[in-house]
């Protein structure tokens, strides 16, 4: 699911994020928007994200001013501490009306709503073992060193971890680095004989792996170096065999 929030206070955006991040984990929070100057301008330049949550009162303006300016027909969850536009609302392809303070509660049934009347469609990927690798996998990351930067070779990435909506890469000796990146997209970008996506938080490297034990329901819990949090390092049933085929390939 690809969000676009616009919101022009920053701490309520920020507050809606993480929320959306704890409520679908794999959520992507493409950007947070916070007038309807930006908003115009980035459904206008970007392509459609799947739904926005919009607040209304915007800084220079109604965020109803929005859909005169640019057409939009993707999925609208208003989020104000106002009550009395909700019927202006649904006529610019509003599928929900949240009043502030905001509750995950009311926000996790309007994404159930959401992915009611917009289901993702069923995968057809092939499996982990059978995935193709990219043509040219990423060498090296260009990481922040404190007010520096320097370059992370591939080979010093023990693995990435997502937590919260951040992902960092976290080397062999236990540094970890903030990257731009998502999981989704460093996945393509690795060679996939040395790294693994074993979940949604975690891609291991091959020399980050120390101990494998059976888990309940054919699933498999991991022990790697650098240690990681425990219940975040096992393998679901349906990726145990693969992750078994890439060790032993």
């Amino acid at each position: 699911m690809r969000v676009v929030i616009i919101e022009d206070e920053p701490l309520a955006a920020q507050a809606l994020a993480a929320l959306l991040t704890r409520l679908r984990p794999a959520a992507r929070i493409l950007a947070c928007l916070g007038s309807v100057e930006e908003a115009v301008e980035w459904l206008r330049t970007q392509p459609a994200p799947d739904v926005l949550f919009c607040d209304i009162h915007l800084s220079d303006g109604n965020s109803f001013d929005i859909f005169r300016h640019v057409s939009v027909s993707i999925p609208v969850i208003f989020t104000t501490a106002y009550d009395t536009y909700a019927i202006q609302a649904f006529q610019v392809n509003s599928i929900d009306y949240l009043l502030k303070p905001l509750q995950a509660a009311e926000v996790s049934r309007a994404l159930l709503k959401y992915e009611t009347q917009h289901p993702a469609p069923l995968p057809t990927a092939p499996n982990d073992s059978q995935r193709p690798g990219p043509a040219v996998p990423r060498s090296r990351f260009l990481v922040r060193h404190g007010q520096a930067l320097r370059a992370v070779p591939i080979d010093q990435v023990a693995y990435f971890l997502a937590e919260e909506g951040v992902v960092f890469l976290v080397t062999h000796p236990g540094k970890r680095y903030l990257l731009p990146d998502t999981l989704d997209q460093l996945e393509a970008q690795l060679d996939t004989r040395n790294f693994f996506r074993i979940n949604r938080q975690f891609i291991l490297s091959i020399g980050a792996v120390q101990e494998i034990r059976p888990y309940f329901k054919g699933r498999l819990a991991l022990q790697v170096c650098p240690p990681a949090a425990e219940d975040a390092l096992v393998v679901s049933a349906g990726r145990a065999p693969a992750f078994k085929q890439w060790l032993d390939h």
